[in-house]
């Protein structure tokens, strides 16, 4: 990833190079300057990674970090808009000519898909980095006992604790969880980025979510980046359950429930356990229905086939953007964001809590605290 991305980066700002900016009526030392502007904002990553941190976590103030995603994810929204702009001419082209070719390779429409590409991309800035608001989904859960029916659990997923989003958003997100009264929490991976030295202030509001059954939570692939075993060990100085390949049994009388999490396939880069579904249910008592916490949604058939009832995922971030979501859910399987059947099973992949400060924006896509309330079957 570290080598890939900014060949990535680089190719989509050649592209704005040719298909924007040299055709600017400006003078070529404006033009210049532009085009030198958008290479620092296309390779921003790279240079934060030399000089300020980690590709993961940059250590720079959050105001910086925002401005650089509003102009980042500019940069990104242009290269998307000149890309449909120029598929448009060539089927004109090839379909029609005339007049409306001229019009869709003209300076004007240039300069307005520039126009528009800032504005779409502040508003999808604010999206990212704004406290979610609560999604409430009602699941009926095949085997759920009746103690159990009306249980509520809030997940949260991708918070991606950061200079971006600090220690006051997610003191804002645990108020919020906190209000919702919920009888079980549970986090579905990449709770922070960078070194738990770092987070040490950031995560500290993590320590004060409140539920009847605790909070519980699992490892995503960030986890790994900086530290996997200083991090599990500070998440449980928080308070925070965290689930490695085992389950915990919630009871109501004589009524169970289990709640299993996984580890993240990311754990075989570092030397750390794989997931590993049956070490996970190993013990379970049998009929007892299980609700899986399993950071991505790939593998959902295997976790149905092993009986799993409900699978509570996130990873994917809902693809972030409406319309190129479409490579995020081709790259996982096939599920992206919301509730899908995977034969007896309900998979339930939330758009994430927070995101990745390298990349901050969010457009038709929104983050979100989601509010289950599970139902027993008739």
């Amino acid at each position: 990833m570290g080598t890939l991305l900014p060949l990535i980066t680089g190719t989509i700002w050649l592209y704005v190079l040719v298909r924007f900016v040299w055709p600017l009526p400006w003078g070529i030392g404006a033009r210049a300057a532009l085009a030198c502007v958008l290479l620092l904002v296309a390779q921003y990553h790279w240079i934060v990674r030399s000089f300020f941190g980690s590709l993961a976590s940059p250590e720079l103030p959050q105001d910086i970090l925002v401005g650089l995603g509003w102009a980042f994810g500019a940069l990104l929204l242009l290269a998307m808009l000149l890309l449909l702009r120029d598929v448009a001419a060539g089927l004109v082209f090839l379909f029609a000519r005339g007049a409306g070719r001229a019009m869709l390779v003209g300076r004007t429409l240039n300069l307005s898909l520039g126009a528009l590409a800032l504005v779409l991309s502040a508003i999808g800035t604010w999206q990212a980095v704004r406290v979610p608001d609560v999604k409430d989904l009602e699941l009926t859960v095949p085997g759920l006992p009746p103690a159990f029916d009306g249980y509520r659990v809030v997940q949260l997923t991708d918070l991606h604790v950061s200079r971006l989003l600090p220690e006051p958003w997610v003191a804002a997100v645990v108020a919020k969880t906190n209000a919702l009264d919920a009888d079980l929490v549970v986090i579905t991976g990449d709770l922070a980025d960078g070194s738990p030295e770092a987070r040490a202030a950031d995560v500290r509001p993590l320590h004060d979510l409140r539920a009847r059954d605790g909070v519980l939570a699992i490892p995503g692939n960030h986890e790994y980046y900086a530290d996997y075993r200083r991090w599990m060990a500070a998440y449980r100085a928080l308070g925070l359950d965290m689930l490695e390949n085992a389950h915990v049994v919630i009871r109501r009388g004589d009524a169970a429930l289990a709640v299993a999490g996984i580890t993240d396939r990311q754990a075989a880069s570092f030397g750390q356990p794989r997931p590993d579904l049956d070490a996970a249910l190993k013990g379970l008592p049998p009929g007892v229905p299980v609700i899986l916490l399993a950071h991505r949604p790939e593998g959902a058939a295997r976790h149905a086939q092993a009986g799993v009832a409900l699978q509570l995922s996130g990873h994917t971030h809902g693809g972030q953007i409406l319309g190129p979501h479409l490579l995020t859910q081709w790259a996982n399987e096939g599920y992206v964001s919301g509730l899908y059947r995977v034969g007896p099973m309900q998979l339930y992949v939330s758009n994430g809590t927070g995101l990745w400060n390298g990349l901050a924006i969010r457009l038709g896509r929104p983050s979100e605290i989601t509010r289950i309330v599970l139902r027993a079957g008739k």
